[in-house]
């Protein structure tokens, strides 16, 4: 359910991180707040139906704490790549090469000054 741009930005961002499978649902599927969380009964392993193996759902603090760290993750590697973009073309002027052949080669343009 991450944004547009995808960022994470919704609870099941981060609950699909905690284990593999469909471990967990809702009661009601176009709400999906920690209210409506529940764990499934059955989930499909190595093309099984099993009992869940998983007994507890987080808390919504666990929650709430895990969006954000993934949010901060996400918005921390943005801004890397983003750095190593202008590091890299920075490199390739420093070699003598003019900013056009940077672009060429990198399809990276500068952010208008």
């Amino acid at each position: 359910m991450a944004d547009e741009n995808g960022k994470p930005n919704h609870l099941q961002d981060y609950l699909i991180r905690l284990h593999s499978g469909q471990w967990f649902g809702w009661t009601d599927s176009k709400n999906k707040v920690y209210a409506n969380l529940k764990l499934s009964d059955k989930v499909g392993i190595g093309g099984n139906v099993v009992d869940n193996l998983i007994t507890e759902l987080p808390t919504e603090q666990e929650c709430i704490d895990g969006l954000a760290t993934i949010q901060s993750d996400y918005d921390a590697a943005k801004v890397q790549k983003a750095t190593d973009k202008a590091n890299g073309n920075q490199k390739l002027l420093d070699l003598g090469l003019t900013q056009a052949e940077a672009t060429a080669m990198t399809g990276y343009t500068p952010p208008a000054e």
